[in-house]
């Protein structure tokens, strides 16, 4: 009896200490991975000074608001907008927490140096999450080789590297679906309900949430004619209560319907360029390494004996969905390549298990090969990626392209100046470097239009010059002390050079400032 007591405490003492292994040998690859998605992204984000696009600026001096003023900083900077002071709703609040930790200096009194140099760590960070999530939903599918397959994340498309290279909150977005995929593959329902909750508080495309989940439930219905309602109801319920349980309660609401209605139709003024599709042979190029994923992934189908299984499904319908969706607007290359990529690999999957149980009864010797053989396949993808996305970064705006002169209106102007400015996207550098003056326009031209129609008609023919003399206007309609402008705006400068009341007191190379006279 005592013998077998001790036969079978050793066995578990061996049980445990393989078990130990395996989980070092998962905490040391993910430690690996890590540091290669770190080293990955900061080839890219270092390809410039300058930060990736413009609107991280605005996140960067946000973040630094919270850090400096707490969770709901007043937000006193847009005035003529449906994010004015009594509306303003933060839909990138948990992001911006997330930036807060990096943010550190006015850039006022440094230039914007150490607030620069926080937003890029940042996002390497971040992606550099969302790449180590997908690894482990591919481990927890058990696609062989997972992270060969997440290292592969940096060859399926330049313009996603870049997208996730930006301080906004897609690489958040990224993470925060691949992590409802793995629960929701696991059967985990109810943690969808807690992520449903932070993903309304990280950034407003959390309905992308419900849409993946209810892929999930139509694909079990397919395959196992069941509904598993519990893959909708908790995300819904987790989302319903962040939109309930928000410090914007019931801003966030009224900001979600004002912000999407021009996003589907009701309005014809120009969004930025992020929500017009993708030339076709544009993005052929740009991500013409996922679309090889789709093909090969649909290729493996029919290579496979076997009738779909579950996650392959769901990847599929997601890719063909998140396709769907890049066609429509670029912005959303930040989910089709990943998505592609992941179906790829779970379709693969059985066919690569065939091979390695095939390849280790005849050659065992070749197993710890092949991990080495894919690397070698994927080196020239990866460095063609890497090389691209870094020249897309390369070619960003200055960090420094309106330091100076916002600086010079931070120097001279009262706080609370009212700052007429002639592009509605300048604002998110005005505000990075002077958050003591309140501007007339900015993130998205339509949230002035759907504030005041008519006062928006009258902003864009001024700064079209097509109002004669206007300095009066700027002064009695718009209350502005100040008129910044790029120098793109030829037509509007040949009209203030003939306004009196437009006295110009600062010139770069970048951009002018007129003082708007009394009278």
């Amino acid at each position: 009896m005592q013998l077998t007591t001790t036969m079978i405490e050793i066995r578990q003492s061996v049980k445990e200490r393989i078990v130990g292994q395996a989980n070092l040998r998962v905490w040391a690859t993910a430690v690996l991975l890590f540091f290669v998605f770190i080293t990955g992204f900061a080839s890219v984000q270092y390809a410039t000074p300058g930060l990736a696009g413009n609107d991280g600026y605005y996140h960067m001096k946000m973040s630094y608001l919270i850090r400096t003023q707490g969770l709901t900083p007043d937000f006193p900077y847009l005035p003529y907008t449906i994010l004015n002071e009594s509306a303003y709703y933060d839909h990138h609040l948990l992001y911006h927490v997330f930036l807060a930790l990096f943010a550190t200096t006015d850039p006022a009194l440094d230039g914007g140096l150490a607030l620069t140099r926080g937003a890029k760590l940042a996002s390497i960070i971040m992606p550099s999450l969302a790449f180590l999530a997908i690894w482990w939903l591919l481990r927890g599918q058990k696609v062989p080789y997972a992270a060969v397959w997440a290292i592969g994340l940096f060859a399926v498309s330049e313009a996603f590297l870049y997208r996730m290279s930006m301080p906004r909150a897609q690489s958040m977005s990224l993470l925060l679906l691949v992590l409802g995929l793995h629960w929701l593959l696991q059967g985990r329902y109810k943690l969808l309900l807690p992520l449903g909750f932070v993903f309304v508080w990280a950034y407003n495309a959390f309905p992308l949430l419900l849409v993946m989940s209810g892929v999930y439930v139509i694909a079990t219905f397919m395959l196992e004619r069941r509904i598993v309602w519990q893959a909708l109801v908790y995300p819904a319920i987790g989302i319903g209560l962040g939109l309930l349980i928000n410090p914007y309660f019931p801003q966030n609401i009224d900001f979600i319907v004002g912000h999407l209605l021009p996003k589907v139709g009701e309005s014809s003024t120009p969004v930025g360029n992020e929500w017009s599709p993708y030339r076709t042979w544009t993005l052929v190029q740009n991500s013409g390494v996922a679309f090889t994923a789709v093909l090969a992934g649909i290729l493996a189908l029919g290579w496979r004996e076997k009738r779909i299984d579950k996650p392959t499904l769901v990847a599929l319908g997601l890719m063909v969905l998140f396709g769907y969706m890049l066609f429509e607007s670029r912005r959303f290359v930040e989910y089709f390549p990943p998505f592609a990529l992941i179906f790829f690999a779970l379709s693969a999957a059985p066919i690569l298990r065939e091979w390695l149980v095939e390849i280790g009864g005849k050659r065992p010797y070749l197993l710890p090969l092949a991990p080495i053989v894919l690397l070698v396949l994927l080196a020239y993808p990866l460095y063609v990626g890497l090389t691209d996305a870094r020249e897309l970064v390369a070619d960003s705006s200055p960090a420094d392209r309106y330091a100076d002169a916002t600086i010079w209106l931070h120097d001279n102007a009262p706080d609370g100046t009212m700052v007429f400015q002639t592009d509605w996207d300048d604002f998110t550098r005005l505000f990075f470097y002077n958050s003591n003056a309140v501007y007339t326009a900015g993130l998205d031209p339509t949230f002035m239009e759907l504030e005041d129609e008519a006062l928006f008609d009258r902003w864009v023919d001024i700064t079209q010059g097509r109002v004669d003399q206007p300095g009066a206007a700027i002064r009695d309609e718009f209350g502005a002390a100040y008129v910044f402008s790029d120098l793109n705006h030829d037509d509007f400068m040949d009209e203030a050079a003939d306004d009196p009341l437009l006295q110009e007191v600062y010139r770069d190379d970048y951009a002018v400032i007129y003082r708007v006279g009394d009278r």
